[in-house]
């Protein structure tokens, strides 16, 4: 395994992060913990969950995955060596369940959300704590244009800046990171926290993957300068990038599961990008999983790449991926497709 540098932190992640969001609707908890157990053996010391998870979202799920993840970690000798990453929602109207449903990022909200985390995942503290989707409206989760139309009121950025000290003051979270973030937003929320001496953010948490590689243009620059780094989410584009999905896959997963869940990987043009991303892959005798993985992996600003599995098999194929290096004749050929079809899952 290989570790290095979150951002300007002193946290030193693993190249591989676990992913938790199927832990408590796709797997129990017994296979939760073997997951956990089978990440760490590997040196894994990086896990990803979030207040919301299990996914879909739902009233009698909320909260399982931290809590499959508290009853494991209660059990393990050395806390300190594990890097630990949670998230507070953002607005929604659908998540009633949530708060009494008037949820955003604000004091009552972050200062109710972190403590319930911390007694699910039995610990006394979060690593790395993060805004899941920003409080003001951004186009997200397969939206590509900015809608003025959408604009609603806002808690100011400062605002949030300033609970989140207090957080770290009173030793309950190090670190902060946002998700699903825009270049806007990380710029604004490091001079904000440059200019008043506040809380600066060391990560950014957004899709990217062989069929979403927006990250690419203005993120990339921003993040760069900004010492903010990527941890890399949907790098198998909910699967679709294994094949499992193409004429003749077995189709099994949770697009299929969950229907109308995923909704980018409708777009046209995702399944022949898949389908030449598969034939490559089979090309140079490697599953697809592994040629979209290393791709994310060899990526210069991605700090941890973040998988996810339903089983042990798959998540032994995907930890995998880090003993497989893109030679350049093949990242010109990934360079090739993704011209020809760039960005069909945004």
């Amino acid at each position: 395994m290989k570790y290095q540098q979150l951002g300007n932190s002193d946290l030193r992640v693993s190249t591989i992060c676990l992913g938790t969001m199927t832990f408590g609707e796709q797997n129990t908890e017994a296979e939760a913990h073997q997951q956990l157990d089978y990440a760490i053996a590997e040196g894994i010391n990086f896990i990803d969950t979030a207040e919301m998870y299990p996914v879909p979202p739902k009233g009698e799920t909320q909260g399982l995955t931290e809590a499959y993840i508290g009853t494991w970690l209660k059990q393990q000798p050395q806390r300190d060596r594990l890097i630990i990453a949670t998230k507070v929602v953002g607005p929604s109207r659908g998540f009633k369940w949530m708060r009494g449903g008037d949820i955003c990022v604000d004091r009552r909200n972050i200062m109710a959300a972190i403590d319930q985390s911390l007694v699910r995942l039995q610990t006394d503290y979060i690593d790395l704590y993060q805004i899941h989707w920003p409080d003001r409206y951004v186009p997200m989760f397969g939206q590509s244009s900015f809608d003025l139309d959408q604009e609603r009121p806002t808690v100011a950025i400062a605002e949030q800046l300033q609970v989140f000290q207090e957080l770290i003051a009173a030793g309950k979270i190090r670190y902060l990171g946002v998700s699903n973030e825009t270049p806007w937003g990380v710029a604004e929320f490091c001079r904000l926290g440059k200019e008043l001496n506040l809380p600066q953010i060391i990560s950014i948490q957004n899709a990217y993957s062989l069929l979403n590689r927006q990250f690419e243009s203005g993120l990339a620059e921003v993040c760069h300068h900004t010492q903010v780094g990527l941890l890399a989410y949907s790098p198998l584009a909910f699967g679709v990038l294994t094949g499992k999905y193409l004429p003749g896959g077995d189709q099994n997963g949770r697009i299929t599961r969950f229907p109308g869940f995923g909704q980018r990987y409708s777009k046209p043009n995702v399944v022949a990008a898949a389908q030449a991303y598969v034939n490559l892959a089979k090309q140079y005798g490697i599953s697809p999983a592994t040629l979209a993985l290393s791709f994310v992996n060899s990526r210069w600003f991605t700090a941890s790449n973040i998988i996810g599995a339903t089983n042990l098999e798959q998540l032994k194929e995907n930890i995998g991926s880090l003993n497989y290096q893109l030679s350049a004749e093949q990242l010109s050929e990934i360079n090739q497709i993704h011209n020809l079809y760039p960005n069909p899952a945004p």
